[in-house]
């Protein structure tokens, strides 16, 4: 009877084992180690030569690519949204130019961090779910999400009303930021478009959905270009047209990428539900940590123009430290993909109890993102006395950049190897750890470095940049020495745990949901009668065994 009884349970298990593994929008999205290269639990095997890292590497750069590229062709087409919105209004004139910049370098980029940072703690946790099979956890996640993010763009309102006198107290020019605070408070409705984009494109990257995120950006660049026009050239509204066009394409980008999920997610979005109520304010710990630590990065790289801008010869240094940023800026748009691709990968791997593929993962990023940072540092520093051509007439300041370019070498160097680990980060729930990191590296570190080497060593420009290097290398060394040093099993623990909290759904599929044991002694003979109910709608099965 007993033999009988447990044969019937472990048949029972086997069938519920592969229902969690149908979950997805199709199979080859659902995250797998790599096909016939992969364990009976399809997690890769211990790498044990060179034949077989040259295929983990060949695997891991598929899986990389394929997710990373759209990935950059979508922030490439962010990134030119806010570059044509500056050449429209530069024929404005030069007044109008510098107050459209400085409203989106300064208070846009604060909020698009904020915003940014608390959506990653959405690739975290979608990634890891989805990873498990538990799709159907990615909506209440969305949901979560979207009201943390509307909650903080309400926060933030205070910093785009007063924008103007917030700009003239950090010491801007009188009737720069007089207009940077007009021309902010038409912007406000796009503030509110990010709160709803960013949460939709985390749970569509968790799930590799991201083409369609390159074709709704693509769309959405030549729309805002013919608004721009319409508005400006032919309507000639201004500015006023200008932050409409602004508006109108954040917002179709948004609207967008929630029709999608809608109509095209099935799985993974099943409605509204008060189940986004569960959890919340573990929820928010998270979102706040991973702002904090997006924010504490993009805020380090944006005081260096405002060190320079105390200088003796400031207007030299800061352009030059502007045409290396903006150099800089260019590769960085592909280490964000990076990021992103990474932090999709590992999150998917920890969900998925494949420890090896997660570690695997991270260590051909890692490679690759070197020997891409080491050819633009060796592409930089050949071009050194002409890629400023390009921005520039001024032989001074061709001079200043050239001599700046081993500065920008370096960095570039970091910079790709620093958003990968960053992404490790996102995608194994670590943000609280790097937030503390960033805030001493960067700011106990780097930044006191920077202002002594600059001020009091009388270095200038180049004393500045190269102190706050040393913050970004003294960071990006002991993230590294913490990656290599990461016991995965315990990672995939700690995933299983979070998705049990956060979601309120075991991650095992060697669990069954729910189970009803009930024992009767029926005349001496022991019945026993095992049920399994699967919550999620799957068959429920009766095994009942009676030893009369």
């Amino acid at each position: 009877m007993e033999a009988s009884l447990l044969h019937g349970v472990d048949k029972s298990e086997e069938m519920e084992a592969p229902l969690l593994m149908l979950h997805g929008d199709d199979k080859s999205e659902k995250p797998d180690a790599a096909g016939s290269d992969t364990g009976d639990d399809g997690d890769y095997p211990v790498v044990t030569n060179f034949k077989e890292a040259k295929s983990v590497l060949w695997l891991e750069t598929a899986k990389l690519w394929k997710v990373g590229c759209p990935i950059v062709f979508n922030i490439v087409c962010q990134f030119s949204t806010g570059a044509l919105t500056n050449m429209f209004v530069g024929h404005l004139g030069d007044l109008e130019l510098s107050a459209v910049s400085i409203s989106l370098s300064v208070i846009g980029t604060f909020s698009f961090g904020l915003l940014l940072g608390m959506g990653s703690a959405l690739e975290t946790l979608c990634g890891q779910a989805f990873g498990a099979g538990q799709v159907t956890m990615l909506g209440s996640y969305l949901q979560r999400s979207w009201i943390i993010l509307f909650l903080s763009c309400f926060v933030q309102l205070p910093i785009y009303i007063f924008a103007g006198p917030l700009l003239k107290l950090i010491g801007q020019n009188h009737d720069i930021a007089t207009l940077a605070g007009k021309f902010t408070i038409l912007t406000i409705p796009q503030l509110f478009s990010l709160a709803l984009n960013f949460p939709t494109q985390k749970f569509l990257q968790s799930q590799s959905k991201v083409n369609v995120m390159a074709w709704i950006g693509f769309f959405a660049l030549v729309e805002h270009v013919m608004l721009l026009w319409l508005f400006m050239n032919v309507l000639g509204w201004g500015l006023s047209g200008a932050a409409a066009a602004y508006n109108f394409t954040s917002w179709m980008v948004a609207i967008a990428q929630v029709v999608y999920v809608f109509g095209w997610c099935k799985d993974s979005w099943s409605g509204f539900s008060w189940a986004a109520f569960k959890e919340i304010w573990a929820f928010v710990r998270l979102s706040v940590a991973s702002a904090i630590m997006i924010c504490l990065e993009i805020w380090y790289m944006m005081s260096i123009s405002l060190l320079a801008g105390h200088l003796p010869n400031a207007v030299v240094a800061v352009g030059s430290l502007s045409i290396c940023t903006n150099i800089n800026g260019i590769e960085a748009m592909i280490f964000i993909g990076v990021n992103a691709a990474v932090s999709i990968r590992v999150s998917n791997e920890l969900g998925s109890k494949h420890p090896r593929a997660a570690k695997y993962s991270v260590y051909v990023a890692v490679f690759q993102s070197f020997v891409l940072g080491i050819l633009c540092m060796v592409l930089i520093l050949f071009a050194r006395d002409h890629f400023a051509v390009i921005y520039t007439d001024s032989k001074v300041l061709q001079q200043a950049v050239s001599k700046l370019a081993w500065l920008l070498g370096i960095t570039m160097v970091l910079n790709s190897v620093q958003p990968v680990v960053s992404g490790v980060a996102i995608g194994g729930g670590w943000q609280g750890i790097v937030a503390k990191l960033n805030l001493l590296c960067y700011y106990g570190f780097g930044l006191p470095l920077g202002y002594y080497l600059g001020y009091v060593a009388d270095f200038g420009v180049t004393g500045i940049w190269g102190g706050m290097i040393a913050g970004t290398a003294l960071q990006t060394f002991i993230l590294l020495v913490i990656l290599f040093r990461t016991n995965w099993n315990s990672e995939v623990e700690k995933t299983s745990s979070r998705m049990d909290k956060w979601g309120g759904q075991k991650t095992k599929t060697d669990d069954i949901e729910a189970r009803d044991i009930r024992t009767y002694h029926i005349e001496g003979h022991e019945a026993q009668d095992v049920k399994t109910d699967n919550i999620e709608g799957h068959e429920a099965q009766n095994i009942k065994t009676d030893n009369i």
